[in-house]
């Protein structure tokens, strides 16, 4: 039989068969071992082949054969640094969830995201979520991170969970589509999927006001069908986001802004460091390319972890 899993544990996969009907799945004890590097062989959104059993009374499944991936998201695993995690694959867009306050989402963070998304092909659009509770300095804050990725080519959306602001426009972008969210603990993933879909219910929770940090609600990657026509894929809080099988040669290419100009540069293999006549360079000093992606780009292709704050406002 062949079916798409809608959730991950670890150990059993809950997949949804062609004809409807779910089937909590595990896998092949060979297949686990063959080559695979990340933490979870099998990713939320992956189509795969698998066999059902009957024991003791209950029906389940072995999972033999994973289809090819059209994309996925993938990052370093938090606490296995030689490893890698698959969020999810198969999808068609992700909003990613920013924050200005409560928690903070830095464009460290933005930043290696979008590298990631760009190089395994995956649309992403950026949700500016909590626009009700900003006052003055942080509502500046959200029109200039706008502007900056809007002018490279990223869609940018305000949106109020608690308010219902801009809820209606994240719906008719997902008509049709597999939607990754995603985001930092505590910017309001399932607050924003319940106000979509309020049959949902999923669990919330309030932010730490000692460490103003999320405090972790979904623990597993899990899709959901919705009512009107789209799936959602619903992610645990990410602390950081390392880059994963990336040369330091071909990141620039997953910068839109730095790919649209290299051709300019002096050098075929400029890697816009310490390179005379380097396009790249000379658009940040004009003001062309914020430094903030610069400096992200720099600790990118250093190999540096995402350990770093890199402020707009310095």
């Amino acid at each position: 039989m062949t079916g798409i899993v809608y959730k991950s544990t670890g150990s059993w996969y809950l997949v949804k068969a062609e004809e409807g009907a779910f089937y909590e799945c595990r896998i092949k004890g060979k297949f686990r071992l063959e080559g695979i590097k990340s933490t979870n062989p099998i990713a939320v959104g992956d189509v795969v082949d698998f066999e059902v059993e009957t024991n003791n009374n209950a029906t389940t499944g072995v999972i033999n054969a994973i289809h090819d991936r059209k994309n996925y998201i993938i990052r370093k695993s938090v606490n296995l640094s030689k490893q890698t995690q698959i969020i999810a694959s198969n999808i068609d867009q992700v909003f990613l969830l920013v924050t200005i306050d409560n928690p903070p989402t830095f464009t460290s963070f933005i930043d290696r995201f979008l590298v990631t998304s760009e190089a395994y092909s995956v649309t992403t659009i950026l949700v500016f979520n909590k626009i009700d509770s900003y006052q003055l300095k942080q509502r500046a804050e959200v029109l200039y991170l706008k502007d900056i990725y809007e002018k490279i080519g990223y869609q940018c959306l305000e949106v109020s969970a608690t308010e219902n602001t801009n809820v209606a426009a994240v719906k008719e972008l997902m008509l049709g589509k597999t939607s990754m969210f995603v985001g930092h603990s505590g910017v309001g993933k399932s607050t924003l999927v319940n106000a979509i879909e309020p049959t949902l219910n999923l669990k919330t929770k309030e932010i730490s006001d000692q460490h103003k940090q999320g405090k972790h609600t979904t623990t597993f990657a899990e899709m959901f069908d919705l009512s009107f026509e789209a799936k959602i894929i619903d992610t645990p809080g990410i602390k950081g986001f390392g880059v994963v099988d990336m040369n330091k040669e071909e990141v620039d290419d997953y910068f839109p802004e730095f790919l649209a100009i290299k051709n300019d540069c002096k050098f075929n293999n400029c890697l816009h460091v310490e390179e005379p006549k380097c396009a790249v360079k000379v658009a940040v000093e004009n003001e062309e390319i914020s430094p903030s992606r610069y400096k992200s780009y720099l600790h990118i292709i250093a190999g540096e972890e995402e350990h770093y704050r890199t402020d707009i406002w310095e």
